[in-house]
């Protein structure tokens, strides 16, 4: 079910099952009624299960996908006047919040990384599986992914590979970049697997593609993703009403680290380092985190949705004012 919206459309409800689904609907469910936040709607299956589940809720969903958007705006059509869809990055959730006269969600949901939609359309440039131009960006706007490799030096292109895709061979690769753009531009996804089959050597039977981590590490730069995790984990706390429940499903463990790290400061754990002679890490009683561990998908889930392998689910709830 690759490529155009019209089939994925058609294919909507048999195909899309999202990750960690029940575990979502229990854990978000309780702070009903009221309103729920999808930050990241998707193609709607969280949004789809929540409204199913909970009478109570209501939804504004945003994305900054406009074919992700027009796709859930189907599913979800049958909730009508409870459901709101906005075009936006969900970094932009307080003013997004603010613009419409929304009430202090109930409910705030983000599920991170790239939906099946943007990885199984090819023109997209996000898998080295397809021939295409490396786009790579999640919505319309801001630089592509053959515009940073042409751009971008190449300690920052190291940096980059290094950092976003754990990339053992990223000076190796960045160099190679270097010079394979001096006679001719990397400009689509066969390109850029060519270069990097140089530096690491052809598929091997039983591992991951060679070019798995530098594309991943790509995806993340142009769309800047630890960014807008960073600029949400808080503020969507803060935005909760007391006894909201905020929940983030994340695919990376650099993601997971930055909200793994904010909730524990804000159910006030003191990061700083012991004998400091006052905190200064910001640490305050905002949240309870209600998943000591991270959820993660079972055997069933992972056997049926191999994408499902790596998420992580992290919950927490905002603390009344007689609990802080």
């Amino acid at each position: 079910m690759r490529g155009r919206s019209g089939e994925w459309g058609a294919a909507l409800h048999t195909v899309h099952v999202p990750v960690l689904r029940d575990e979502v609907v229990a854990l978000l469910a309780p702070a009903a009624p009221g309103l729920v936040v999808d930050a990241t709607v998707g193609l709607g299956g969280h949004a789809e299960a929540l409204l199913e589940a909970v009478p109570g809720f209501t939804l504004l969903g945003l994305d900054r996908d406009p074919r992700a958007l027009e796709l859930a705006r189907r599913r979800l059509e049958r909730f009508g006047d409870r459901v709101t869809l906005l075009e936006r990055r969900f970094s932009e959730l307080p003013d997004t919040l603010a613009s419409i006269g929304a009430p202090p969600p109930a409910a705030i949901l983000a599920d991170l990384g790239c939906s099946s939609l943007q990885l199984d359309t090819p023109e997209r440039g996000f898998s080295f599986r397809h021939d295409a131009p490396l786009d790579m960006r999640m919505g319309t706007t801001g630089p592509t992914a053959a515009q940073l490799l042409e751009e971008l030096d190449e300690e920052e292109l190291v940096r980059i590979l290094h950092e976003y895709g754990e990339e053992r061979r990223a000076r190796a690769i960045a160099r190679a970049i270097v010079r394979r753009r001096r006679t001719a531009p990397v400009a689509t996804t066969a390109d850029l697997v060519s270069v990097v089959l140089e530096v690491l050597g052809p598929p091997r039977r039983g591992r991951i593609h060679p070019a798995t981590r530098t594309f991943q590490a790509l995806r993340i730069a142009v769309n800047d993703e630890l960014g807008e995790v960073e600029r949400f984990v808080e503020p969507a706390a803060r935005a909760l009403r007391p006894g909201g429940r905020l929940a983030v499903i994340a695919f990376h463990s650099l993601e997971d680290r930055i909200v793994k790290h904010t909730l524990r400061r804000l159910s006030g754990r003191c990061a700083c380092p012991p004998g400091a002679p006052e905190c200064r890490c910001g640490a305050e009683r905002l949240v309870r985190v209600l998943t000591r561990r991270p959820v993660r998908p079972d055997e069933a889930e992972t056997g049926g949705n191999p994408r499902a392998r790596s998420a992580r689910l992290r919950a927490a709830e905002r603390l009344r004012e007689d609990d802080r």
